[in-house]
């Protein structure tokens, strides 16, 4: 019987965590390829911006270029520097905005709107 009380007991506090903590995924990796799109379905800005970034800038952000850590593991798993970002200006904006480009080597580019919480591969 006390078994039996232990085990609700434990089954109840196991319902009250949050989902991320049951499943012990809070840093989960993520080896998935993101969904792809076209680089004519972004947005003007985003088309900018890649043509910066092939020239190699410059840049209008100083964060532009920055090492992008990757440490929600959304991304295809690289070493630590693989991957760069950049910012896609949002008009009517006046900080960096939502939306990022981030590229690892040698072209593979990933668009993401909502900062960072999804990314698309940009299709050439």
């Amino acid at each position: 019987m006390l078994r039996s009380i232990k085990a609700l007991v434990l089954f109840g506090l196991l319902l009250c965590l949050p989902l991320g903590v049951q499943a012990g995924r809070h840093h989960a990796r993520n080896d998935a390829v993101p969904a792809s799109v076209s680089e004519a379905e972004l947005p003007p800005e985003a088309g900018d911006m890649l043509r910066l970034i092939k020239q190699g800038g410059p840049f209008p952000f100083s964060r532009d270029g920055v090492v992008f850590g990757n440490y929600e593991h959304v991304l295809p798993q690289q070493a630590h520097g693989y991957y760069h970002e950049y910012t896609v200006r949002t008009l009517g904006v006046r900080s960096r905005g939502p939306r990022r480009i981030v590229c690892g080597e040698p072209a593979a580019c990933y668009y993401s709107n909502d900062h960072y919480k999804t990314f698309r591969r940009i299709r050439e």
